[in-house]
């Protein structure tokens, strides 16, 4: 039999004992490998060489695998912020556990949350043995998550074609009507999570946004905010090289008569209101002003939420921890 850290590695880096045992894993060989410490229980019957705070262990300890801004998170999804521990259950599950300690209880009050979903058993049949697959983790989000954390979730599976279009349209048609609305959000050209949240911002400010506008030098404006802002986003990644080039390319936003506006990451992460006033007021000032509006409110029909009527049914009462169709078995 081959080392055990091994065999899970090769399965992802975490595994349950039939995977293990179908490649010759034997009752022995599995103690030795607890006991020497090259591999851990994430819980009875899973075996995995990540850290205890991964994400995937933590949700298989809970008993399932993670759904909705945790998958997304895990495959590298653009996400601002932390979330709860979001984990997909069977509809018939039990012996729940603690995120952090296998051998307590889950509690739905503990501190750092989990949020269940008791999900159908076909679910299970698609994703990995950690995590739903990416197309169910995004139906989740839709339903679950604020419109702009749901908008990045889908721009960033769009633009890295991690959802392909026919993927797209089927999880449109999966989706309650109140929700469908959400089609119009995404953009698959975007860029960066910045982009994504600035755009989706302007947008609910009733403004025109139109991503990845091309110039006459050939460069592209990250965004263009009613036919006469450009706003480019700089992070750390990207423009901490290219100081000489940014300049150059806001003279010649210039030169085509628009404003330039050049916000960091963290000023749309952290002072938004700061990012939006200097549009606005480079709206109001720019010479086109009377064709474009005074500061774009109100000029163009603001746009549909997809999810509003639920939402706000939401926000009058508190959602059941659990699902009640399911009979569970006391523990």
């Amino acid at each position: 039999m081959q080392d055990i850290a091994t065999v899970v590695n090769s399965l992802g880096g975490i595994a349950h004992k039939q995977q293990l045992v179908s490649r010759g894993a034997r009752d022995l060989d599995l103690t030795r490998a607890v006991r020497n410490g090259s591999v851990s229980r994430a819980r009875q019957g899973w075996y995995t060489t990540l850290p205890e705070s991964d994400l995937r262990v933590r949700a298989v300890r809970v008993g399932g695998r993670l759904t909705g801004i945790s998958a997304i998170i895990q495959a590298g999804g653009w996400v601002l912020g932390h979330h709860p521990l979001h984990v997909s259950v069977r509809d018939n599950a039990a012996r729940l556990r603690a995120q952090h300690n296998r051998h307590v209880r889950f509690n739905s009050s503990a501190p750092g949350g989990v949020r269940v979903h008791w999900d159908a058993a076909e679910l299970s049949e698609r994703g990995t043995v950690a995590s739903v697959g990416i197309s169910d983790a995004l139906y989740r989000v839709i339903l679950d998550e604020d419109l702009e954390t749901a908008v990045a979730a889908l721009d960033w599976a769009l633009r890295n074609r991690v959802l392909d279009d026919a993927d797209f349209e089927r999880l449109m048609r999966r989706l309650p009507a109140d929700f469908r609305h959400i089609r119009d959000w995404p953009d698959g050209v975007c860029d960066s999570l910045p982009e994504s949240l600035s755009r989706t911002r302007f947008r609910l400010g009733g403004h025109v946004v139109r991503s990845q506008v091309p110039i006459e030098t050939g460069e592209v404006i990250d965004l263009l905010v009613d036919d006469c802002v450009g706003v480019d986003v700089d992070g750390e990644e990207f423009h901490l090289t290219s100081f000489e080039r940014d300049r150059r390319k806001d003279a010649n936003i210039l030169i085509g008569k628009n404003f330039s506006v050049r916000p960091s990451a963290r000023m749309v992460f952290y002072e938004w209101e700061t990012v939006m006033l200097a549009v606005e007021s480079a709206i109001s000032m720019h010479v086109r002003a009377p064709q474009c509006g005074n500061s774009g409110l109100g000029t163009v029909p603001r746009p549909k939420i997809p999810g509003a009527a639920l939402r706000r049914r939401r926000s009058r009462r508190h959602p059941p921890e659990f699902s009640k169709s399911p009979v569970r078995r006391r523990e």
